[in-house]
């Protein structure tokens, strides 16, 4: 703002309140425009920004107690003051004689003051008054002195498999023993961050509050494991299952088990797909995803390690591993 605008100005006006108006009225009554006139309220009303701007530079000097002395101070010389430079059509009217005497001097006439191409009164007001550019209020809203806002909380919790996979509304308790309400989204993976608007601190100055950034975390399932949208199980299958194939149940993530058909000669790490059995989110629905793996007895009967040493005996005399030797052999 120029130097002249605190001639001009009224602020009290500007906020429709009165000379002797208290700290805490002033405050109320600011964010009572603030309120009504931010960008934010009115997107493209450029009538509106100019208001709030014009709001936030009467309240920045306003609710300051050194800047609203000297401007009350000024205000009191009269509006109708104007600048001059020293030597100048204005005479001893000057620059000088209105700041003079604010500082010590006699009329101001002891000093003189010389201002280079391009510069202005502000640029020495600011020095003399500790506040960069004179009258200006810092920070806010594109530098205007608006709102500010409140400040973001960062919280962690953890969420059973299910829960985080079919989602759910949920209650936390924050550090002042307030709870807080939450809808967490099916499908929410372990380590994703949770944004809840308006959650966080309240702004100090009427502006809007800051948000609660939540941290997730999931425990591990027993059974299942995320892919993506999908789910994958491991299933056991025997080795008569494997070799001669069979239909055998799998267990689904909160529903029924369905039943699938294991290929005769399935080998373990077959990838089983159970379409639409996965994790279901606004984006999509994911697979159950059934990993067959042979399971080996540990204890055999006398009578089964016959039988099984005569099944040996009528196999191909192949080696299932020579493929693999070769490969190896083939890097060295």
């Amino acid at each position: 703002m120029a130097s002249q605008d605190w001639f001009d100005k009224d602020f009290y006006q500007v906020l429709g309140v009165s000379k002797d108006v208290s700290d805490a009225e002033l405050k109320k009554t600011y964010r009572k425009l603030a309120r009504k006139y931010h960008p934010d309220s009115n997107p493209g009303d450029a009538a509106a920004e100019a208001k709030f701007k014009e709001i936030s530079e009467a309240h920045s000097v306003l609710s300051d107690p050194e800047q609203r002395k000297e401007y009350d101070a000024i205000r009191a010389m009269g509006s109708g003051a104007r600048f001059t430079a020293p030597g100048g059509a204005g005479g001893a009217g000057g620059f000088e004689d209105v700041f003079g005497t604010m500082f010590g001097g006699q009329g101001g006439r002891s000093q003189s003051y010389t201002f280079q191409q391009g510069g202005d009164y502000d640029d020495l007001l600011g020095g003399l008054f500790g506040g960069g550019r004179f009258g200006q209020p810092s920070g806010g809203y594109r530098g205007f002195g608006g709102p500010s806002r409140g400040r973001d909380v960062t919280a962690s919790t953890t969420l059973d498999f299910i829960t985080a996979t079919k989602g759910e509304q949920i209650t936390l308790e924050t550090s002042d023993g307030k709870p807080i309400t939450v809808r967490i989204p099916a499908g929410v993976a372990d380590g994703q961050k949770i944004k809840l608007r308006g959650k966080g601190h309240p702004s100090p100055d009427g502006g809007e509050s800051g948000d609660l950034i939540l941290t997730v975390h999931v425990r591990k399932h027993p059974v299942f494991e995320r892919d993506g949208l999908n789910l994958r199980v491991t299933v056991p299958v025997t080795f008569a299952e494997a070799s001669l194939g069979a239909t055998i149940q799998v267990p689904t993530l909160g529903g029924d088990p369905v039943k699938l058909r294991v290929a005769a000669g399935t080998p373990s790490g077959r990838v089983l797909r159970v379409k639409g059995r996965g994790v279901q989110t606004p984006k999509g629905t994911g697979d159950l995803l059934a990993v067959v793996q042979v399971a080996v007895p540990s204890h055999l009967s006398k009578e089964a390690e016959e039988k099984l040493s005569e099944f040996d005996a009528l196999l191909p005399d192949e080696d299932p591993r020579a493929e693999l030797l070769a490969k190896a052999r083939a890097q060295r």
